[in-house]
């Protein structure tokens, strides 16, 4: 259990991140039917006449309906006003957003929904391409980085690595995705290990249906089974969250290492789950270097 000092400031951030009010798109466009199948697209503030390059969010939340992609319009509102063009990902997840979390491996799970929530994040950027060429002339498809926070980490590792998923994959891909890299953030990285430290309420477990289908689904679903990509990886984690714990990443790094792949991770002190995404403090500019790094 966190001393009363840590999750006093594991309650700031979040305090911190959530103050601040969502930031409209310049454009909307759907992907699909469904309300929740829709990407905002936020054109670069700094006024540059060339094309710049194109980061995709996936927000997280744990796969659940109460957190959409409105928490994390500020930080695509950051990352604009920092000179890129930014696609903000919406995508169906669990449960009602009025009624709390049940417990883990419930047959209706509140967090995500199997398959609808892989459907929608790989039809979303199967159709990012010609989605963009109509609404955001600035942005340069070719240099598209991909980064996503907690739960839509997790979704940004997979969907990089949709190329080396199980044959019988619905969301099989015939070649590696067009990116110039992922930078995910304090993401949800290894389900085995996210379990062992109960993340999220069994968030994990519950997005895959519950312990009947776990260890089958969880083949097409984590991250950290899906190694190597061949794609340049970076994870970003603060040490003292609290959500997501640094073992999480640290595991993915790990497996990565031992299946020939090195990927980068960033470890910030006094840093928790929030800071990442927040435009109010010192840890959201790392990742805005950590993206531009890949980007540029």
């Amino acid at each position: 259990m966190p001393d009363d000092a840590a999750a006093a400031r594991a309650t700031a951030e979040e305090e911190s991140l959530f103050s601040h009010p969502p930031v409209e798109p310049d454009v909307s466009c759907a992907y699909g039917s469904h309300p929740d199948q829709v990407i905002d697209f936020y054109a670069p503030r700094t006024g540059r006449d060339s094309v710049v390059p194109l980061v995709v969010v996936l927000h997280g939340g744990a796969w659940r309906a109460r957190y959409d992609r409105r928490h994390i319009t500020p930080f695509a509102d950051y990352l604009a006003r920092r000179g890129f063009a930014v696609a903000n990902v919406e995508y169906r997840r669990g449960g009602d957003p009025l009624i709390p979390a049940q417990n883990a491996g419930d047959a209706t799970p509140p967090a995500g929904r199997w398959p609808d929530t892989f459907d929608d994040v790989a039809a979303a950027l199967d159709a990012l391409p010609a989605l963009v060429r109509e609404a955001l002339l600035q942005a340069d498809p070719g240099r598209t980085v991909l980064t996503g926070h907690s739960a839509g980490g997790h979704l940004a590792l997979w969907a990089a690595a949709r190329h080396v998923l199980p044959a019988d994959a619905p969301w099989r891909t015939g070649r590696p995705a067009p990116l110039r890299g992922v930078v995910s953030l304090a993401p949800i990285a290894d389900f085995e290990v996210a379990e062992k430290l109960d993340v999220c309420e069994h968030a994990s477990l519950q997005l895959l249906g519950g312990h009947d289908v776990f260890a089958d689904r969880r083949r097409c679903a984590d991250p950290v089974l899906l190694l190597p990509t061949g794609i340049a990886t970076t994870l970003v984690q603060g040490r003292t969250d609290l959500v997501v714990p640094e073992a999480v990443a640290e595991s993915y790094a790990d497996a990565a290492a031992k299946a020939g792949e090195v990927v980068g991770l960033t470890l910030l002190e006094d840093v928790g789950h929030f800071p990442l995404i927040d435009p109010a403090a010192d840890a959201c500019a790392v990742v805005a270097e950590e993206i531009a790094q890949l980007a540029w």
